[in-house]
């Protein structure tokens, strides 16, 4: 089995050790409203999803797949893309009659895109810039996110200077309507997910706020103050110190916790794994 011409034995190297650190799902909110800028993509999570009353179990199931991605067994990425496909089967129609289709590959290359761009943006940001040979192979390799799920690999763009360009020309005519707006209320002002998920939302709608590009800060309504932006940059600041000298078991904690999740799940369903 290929899944968008990739071997599903290919086992990707150096993007480890950006996947693996904890730092980055605190870009989750900004991947999810990135997604979002996307009118089919919001239609769709808008018609069969619910991040209001399911948080929990969309950062389960989109971390699952990404870890899985990366450090899983050949055996636990055919499992796991299986079932992805089998959710998105049914996640297709049409709304302001424009048809949408979780399959479509244009979509899934976004939503693979925005997560590269959200990951490699607060890696950066916390342990500086990588070496040029060590980024692009990175880069190249990202592209397992995209064609795990039947992206053609010809769609990844063929090198970082064509993904951002892709990337401001999806930017460039992205449409923040409704239902993206919806999901941002879901997302960053949830009152019915447990308290352990409400208690830092306050700190996540700045730090989201300041990771959107600044077009898309606007048309979500976010508002940019100086005292706001102080505080996003005190943040980014305190992270830059603190979160490098946090023992690494700690930071890769997460990758532990949801593959082994992961593993125990794929087990119950009778997956040889």
């Amino acid at each position: 089995m290929k899944w968008g011409g990739l071997d599903p034995a290919y086992q990707p190297k150096e993007i480890k050790k950006i996947v693996r650190e904890a730092i980055l799902l605190s870009g989750g909110g900004v991947a999810v409203l990135l997604q979002m800028a996307h009118p089919s993509v919001a239609a769709g999570v808008n018609n069969h999803s619910n991040f209001a009353y399911r948080p929990v179990d969309r950062l389960r199931t989109t971390m699952t797949y990404v870890y899985c991605m990366t450090f899983g067994t050949p055996a636990e990425k055919e499992a796991i893309i299986n079932l992805v496909h089998k959710a998105h089967t049914v996640v297709k129609g049409k709304d302001g009659g424009r048809d949408y289709s979780a399959d479509d590959p244009d979509l899934q290359l976004w939503v693979a895109a925005t997560l590269y761009a959200t990951a490699i943006n607060l890696y950066t940001k916390i342990f500086g810039s990588l070496p040029e040979k060590e980024h692009d192979k990175i880069y190249t390799q990202y592209a397992i996110l995209a064609t795990s799920l039947r992206v053609p690999q010809k769609l990844w763009p063929a090198n970082r200077a064509a993904f951002w360009r892709y990337w401001d020309e999806q930017i460039a005519k992205a449409e923040i309507n409704d239902h993206a707006r919806a999901v941002a209320q879901d997302v960053l002002w949830n009152k019915v997910a447990p308290l352990w998920v409400r208690a830092p939302l306050p700190l996540l709608r700045v730090f989201t706020t300041y990771m959107l590009p600044p077009t898309l800060r606007e048309e979500f309504g976010f508002k940019d103050t100086k005292s706001r932006r102080a505080f996003y940059n005190l943040m980014v600041g305190t992270l830059k110190v603190t979160y490098p000298l946090t023992p690494k078991f700690i930071r890769t904690y997460p990758k532990k916790y949801y593959m082994n999740d992961m593993r125990k799940r794929l087990t119950k369903m009778g997956h040889v794994i």
